[in-house]
């Protein structure tokens, strides 16, 4: 923001912004208006109007239906809830073991090639995060077939770009001076590592490591609306016979498993960190 003068009768006279900026100013704000226009146009090209205006009405009639929940399919949930923590837990450790050698190749402090090895690991935590989870369910569905295994992977592939960006983050952000003083002793680059890096390191990893579990529960209890298993797969069968008190209760059970996953995670970060 700029401040301009204007004379007027021999006094100066301070105003906030200069004609040229106040004109640029309403000039950016008509584009943005413009883009927005443009954006809703485009989104709203093929919507059936109708359905919009009726859809309060048919939101009333499916809640009407989903109330009171299926309190009786509480048991048929325990083995997909079963499941889903152990697509969670398997995909988080697999991703854990993926992620931490992609992370040192990809920190510029701790890559033995910076220029070869780093923009690959890169590539790797640029694809992890960039792909769903559901999408990649869906690929190894269509690979491995329907099953846990492919939720298992599905996270755990998804899993190796949360960890490796924040662990490799964390590692170039490690005290040098530590660093210097191990390698001062004549150790070798693995013992620097170890001794220097590791330490400074391992707390972060831990916080890491139980946020990304309590994030891929959630994402566990959708995989199987693809086939790969778990509270999903019980969802997407309810949804498709219509039995809305059963989705009611599938819902409650997956909102119940969050709930205590992250007062779990919460409690272990803040004594880890």
């Amino acid at each position: 923001m700029t401040e301009a003068t204007e004379h007027l009768a021999g006094n100066r006279i301070w105003t906030f912004r200069t004609p040229r900026a106040r004109l640029a100013l309403w000039a950016g704000w008509l584009g943005l208006v413009a883009l927005f226009v443009f954006c809703w146009q485009v989104m709203t090209r093929g919507t059936i109007w109708a359905f919009v205006w009726d859809a309060p009405t048919q939101a009333r009639d499916i809640f009407g239906r989903m109330f009171p929940p299926a309190l009786a399919y509480v048991p048929e949930l325990m083995v997909p809830l079963w499941d889903t923590l152990n697509m969670a837990t398997l995909g988080t450790m697999l991703g854990v073991a993926m992620a931490v050698p992609v992370a040192f190749l990809a920190a510029r402090n701790t890559s033995p090639a910076p220029r070869l090895l780093r923009p690959v690991a890169m590539f790797v935590v640029v694809a992890s995060r960039s792909i769903n989870a559901l999408i990649w369910a869906l690929l190894l569905v269509a690979i491995l077939g329907p099953g846990l295994l492919a939720g298992i992977i599905a996270i755990a592939l998804r899993s190796i770009g949360f960890i490796g960006k924040l662990l490799y983050e964390a590692i170039e952000e490690t005290d040098a001076r530590q660093v210097e003083a191990v390698t001062a002793t004549g150790a070798s680059r693995a013992q620097v590592v170890g001794y220097a890096i590791v330490p400074q390191v391992l707390p972060t990893f831990w916080g890491i490591t139980v946020f990304r579990w309590d994030i891929n529960i959630r994402e566990s209890a959708i995989l199987g609306l693809v086939g790969a298993g778990g509270l999903g797969l019980k969802l997407q069968a309810s949804l498709n016979t219509l039995a809305w008190p059963q989705v009611t209760m599938i819902l409650i059970v997956i909102l119940g498993t969050v709930v205590v996953s992250e007062g779990i995670s919460a409690k272990v970060r803040r004594a880890l960190i």
